[in-house]
């Protein structure tokens, strides 16, 4: 039975015995099976996908490690990961989930930004290739980050769209104006999550701010701060904090919309649907700035 199996992985890795006693299923986000798994005393939480997928949890494993020792924004530790029968899992730090208080937006803004001035010698990408969802993310380390975004990001992204019957008329023309549309914005690579929606981040019954389900790379650290208002919007007071630590560039409000289109592009890629039109809509919208 694969919990047996997991169990004795958090045994061995801990060094305390562990057997659960209780397993209940919580969510998973859309990709994965969550469950929290308890023996009275301990929880975990446990993301279950097929054995194949194994290596997407490695690299998550190995992101939030990257993001905890950066001694910024908490994330949840990772315990162990790998196969059990059909299944690959990853087991995590349990947290515990609250309401949050009035000051845990800001808190979350000023430590995002005390992450984001992690950056890398290397330039932009990451040691591995990661998942955006379930989507292969290609992380090749790249010294110019209009050529990164342009190949790894939209061009990838668009190559997958095509796959899956996508129309985008503009595609070339968008490509090939990235250099000039990022042209007078000097980016130092920084640790992103990657994929930072409000399903993404948290609040501990403490009242700590915390991230998760990351994505992680070096990149523009604008890619972030542009999700967080894809869908919904996080509150005022979280820019706020943001920009008392590490304010935003001029030009932002224009590029963030070069930067969302990669998630509208890869959530057509997941789901398909409208997610075609409002690529395109995008598309118009930043060619015309």
């Amino acid at each position: 039975m694969i919990w047996n199996e997991i169990d004795n992985h958090i045994t061995q890795v801990t060094g305390e015995k562990f057997q659960s006693q209780q397993r209940r299923s919580v969510s998973g986000g859309c990709i994965n099976q969550g469950y929290a798994v308890s023996n009275g005393e301990l929880s975990y939480f446990v993301k279950l996908n097929q054995a194949s997928q194994v290596a997407m949890f490695e690299a998550e494993a190995l992101g939030l490690e990257e993001m905890q020792t950066t001694n910024s924004i908490r994330v949840p530790k990772p315990i162990c990961w790998g196969v059990a029968g059909n299944s690959g899992y990853i087991v995590l730090e349990w947290l515990e989930l609250g309401g949050g208080n009035s000051n845990f937006w800001p808190e979350m803004g000023r430590k995002l930004a005390a992450m984001h001035k992690a950056s890398s010698s290397q330039g932009f990408g990451w040691k591995i290739n990661n998942t955006i969802g379930s989507t292969p993310q290609i992380n090749t380390w790249t010294a110019d980050w209009a050529e990164f975004y342009t190949k790894h990001r939209l061009d990838y992204q668009f190559q997958l769209a095509r796959q899956r019957g996508g129309n985008f008329p503009k595609q070339e023309e968008l490509l090939a104006a990235i250099p000039e549309l990022l042209a007078d914005h000097q980016v130092q690579p920084s640790l992103v999550h990657g994929d930072l929606w409000g399903g993404n981040a948290g609040c501990t019954t403490s009242g700590e701010p915390v991230i998760f389900d990351p994505a992680t790379y070096f990149g523009d650290r604008e890619v972030d701060i542009a999700m967080t208002e894809l869908f919904g919007g996080f509150p005022a007071a979280f820019y706020k904090g943001y920009n008392e630590v590490f304010p935003l560039d001029a030009g932002y409000e224009k590029r963030k919309t070069l930067y969302n289109l990669y998630h509208i592009l890869n959530h057509f890629n997941l789901f398909g649907g409208g997610y075609a039109s409002q690529a395109n809509r995008m598309i118009d919208q930043i060619l015309h700035l």
